[in-house]
């Protein structure tokens, strides 16, 4: 695993710069979101906020809540199941996002998706260090870091067909999709990645990551 090697210090950075990119992918498409034209912004403003709260919710009560995603020693082996059941709760954030941005326009909807699999790489990655340095075989983190992403799919499609027979509830779901999204940059990945690799290029990473969907989402989407 290309994370683990050159040391304790310098796979710490890596996951930092990975986090930092998964962060960013995450904040444009949060960004995305919160700006479909001809959308209520009084009902997608009050989404978001039942996005922060359904996230912070969930967290507290699955006991997950201030979780350091990136150790990779000093921990019992459970912190392994518990990133991984972290990972799958964002898993089906991300689900909603691509869900509601599919139900608001079908190349709006292949943008999110495509983008999404791409910060799926990084996040992958930093599940999949955690796991390894816990003890768990190749193949088994492997099946793992699938299986915590399969509601992504899931929750996706669910979205979308929800929002589809009841097309009044897509501000609501746009909303909650980019509140969602900014709670888990903003309390989950960007101060870990801080911690780890430091605030410059963490920000450097974010911003460039960030501002590419933006800019990307300009000329692809119509």
């Amino acid at each position: 695993m290309i994370p683990l090697r050159g040391g304790r210090d310098v796979a710490a950075r890596r996951l930092g710069w990975a986090n930092a990119l998964a962060a960013g992918l995450m904040l444009g498409v949060a960004f995305t979101l919160g700006v479909v034209p001809e959308v209520e912004a009084v009902s997608t403003g009050l989404g978001a906020l039942a996005g922060l709260l359904l996230v912070a919710g969930t967290h507290r009560a699955t006991g997950t809540e201030g979780l350091d995603l990136n150790r990779l020693d000093g921990e019992a082996p459970a912190y392994a199941y518990q990133v991984a059941l972290v990972q799958a709760i964002h898993a089906a954030a991300e689900g909603v996002a691509i869900g509601a941005a599919m139900a608001a326009s079908l190349p709006f909807g292949l943008f999110t998706a495509g983008t999404m699999a791409v910060h799926n790489v990084p996040e992958a990655t930093v599940l999949a260090a955690v796991q390894r340095a816990r003890g768990v075989r190749l193949p088994t983190a492997a099946l793992i870091v699938v299986g915590v992403n399969l509601p992504q799919a899931f929750v996706a499609v669910a979205s979308w067909a929800v929002i589809v027979a009841a097309p009044a509830v897509l501000p609501w779901a746009l909303g909650l999709a980019a509140g969602m999204l900014v709670h888990l940059v903003m309390v989950e990945l960007l101060p870990e990645s801080y911690r780890e690799a430091g605030h410059t290029s963490i920000a450097v990473v974010t911003s460039v990551a960030m501002s590419a969907v933006a800019l990307l989402m300009g000329w692809v989407v119509p």
